[in-house]
C-alpha cells in the first residue's frame, strides 16, 4: 500500500452558509495543489455549531453543500471527507458526514451515533439531543492506499468504536470534531493518541478553527497522530490547512513489533476463565 498525503482543513465557519461553502471549495483547491489526495473538513463545516443552529442550517443529502463537495472532489480529483452538516431526513435531523471519491460520487456516510450531551457544572452545558437523533451504522470506505473509518467528535470517546474499525480492517480513523475550551484542553489530544495507540493505526481530528465571537468556542488544533501514538502534525485555533504522509505499511510494522492484535488477545482470555471468588468457572 502507497504512502498518501493527507490535509486537514481547519475552517473559520461563519454564519453565512454560501460564504462557508466558496471557503471550501477554494481550500480544497489549495490543498489538492499541493499535493493532498485525501482531505478532510471539519464538523459542521456550513453552519455555526449549535442546537439553535441545527434546525436553520439543516438539509437533505444530496442538497447544496454536498454538490459543493461532490464538485469540489472531482474537479481536484481527491478523496474528500466532507466533515459534517445538520442533515434533514423527514422529521429528524442527523450530524451527518458524507465522503467522495475523485470522480465526485458519493461513496459513503455517516451519521454521528454517540450524541454530546455533556453537563459540567460552572463550564459548559451541551445537549445535541435536543435538536438532533444519533445514527446507528459504521462507516468505512476503500482507498487505493487503505480503509478509513469515519467518527465524528464526541465518538472519539468510544473506544470500541475504535476497535471494530480496526476489526474492520481500516489503518486510519478520521473524526472531524469540535472539542470546547473545557474539554479540548484536557481531552482531545489525549483521546487521539489513545485511540490511535489502542488499535496501532493512525487517527486524524478536523476542528472549525475557533471563532471568540461565536457561542460555541471550539477548541481547534486539528491534528495528526501515528500507530505510536505519536503527534505527527498539530495546529493552534487558526483558519488553515495541515499536510502529512500517511503510510499505511508503517501500520503493519508497528502491529508487527508490538503485537496486540485481537486474535492474540482472544487467544489469552481464553486460556482460563475465572469467577470473581478465583475458582475456575
Amino acid at each position: 500500500m502507497a504512502t498518501f498525503r493527507l490535509a486537514l482543513v481547519q475552517l473559520a465557519v461563519s454564519a453565512t452558509k454560501a460564504d462557508n461553502l466558496v471557503k471550501v471549495a477554494k481550500l480544497v483547491k489549495e490543498a489538492a495543489s499541493k499535493g493532498a489526495q485525501v482531505i478532510a473538513l471539519p464538523e459542521c463545516f456550513n453552519s455555526p455549531y449549535g442546537t439553535s443552529y441545527f434546525p436553520e442550517y439543516a438539509e437533505k443529502i444530496p442538497g447544496d453543500s454536498t454538490e459543493v463537495l461532490s464538485k469540489a472532489a472531482k474537479d481536484n480529483q481527491v478523496f474528500l471527507i466532507g466533515g459534517s452538516i445538520p442533515e434533514k431526513d423527514g422529521d429528524k435531523l442527523f450530524n451527518t458526514c458524507t465522503v467522495y471519491n475523485p470522480e465526485g460520487a458519493m461513496i459513503a456516510k455517516y451519521r454521528k451515533m454517540h450524541l454530546f450531551d455533556i453537563d459540567i457544572p460552572g463550564k459548559i452545558r451541551f445537549q445535541e439531543s435536543e435538536t438532533l437523533s444519533p445514527g446507528n451504522t459504521f462507516t468505512t470506505f476503500d482507498t487505493p492506499y487503505c480503509k478509513i473509518g469515519v467518527g465524528i467528535c464526541y465518538d472519539m470517546r468510544f473506544a470500541e468504536m475504535a476497535h471494530i474499525y480496526n476489526k474492520k480492517g481500516c489503518k486510519l480513523i478520521v473524526y472531524p470534531g469540535a472539542f470546547n475550551m473545557t474539554t479540548g484542553p484536557a481531552h482531545w489530544e489525549l483521546l487521539q493518541r489513545g485511540r490511535a495507540l489502542d488499535n496501532q493505526l493512525y487517527v486524524a481530528t478536523v476542528s472549525p478553527a475557533r471563532d471568540e465571537t461565536a457561542s460555541y468556542h471550539a477548541w481547534g488544533h486539528s491534528t495528526l497522530v501515528n500507530p505510536w501514538g505519536s503527534v505527527i502534525t498539530t495546529m493552534e485555533h487558526e483558519e488553515g490547512v495541515i499536510y502529512s504522509d500517511v503510510d499505511p505499511n508503517y501500520v503493519d510494522e508497528v502491529r508487527s513489533q508490538i503485537p496486540i492484535s485481537f486474535q492474540k488477545r482472544n487467544d489469552i482470555y481464553k486460556v482460563e476463565e475465572v469467577e470473581e471468588n478465583g475458582k475456575k468457572a
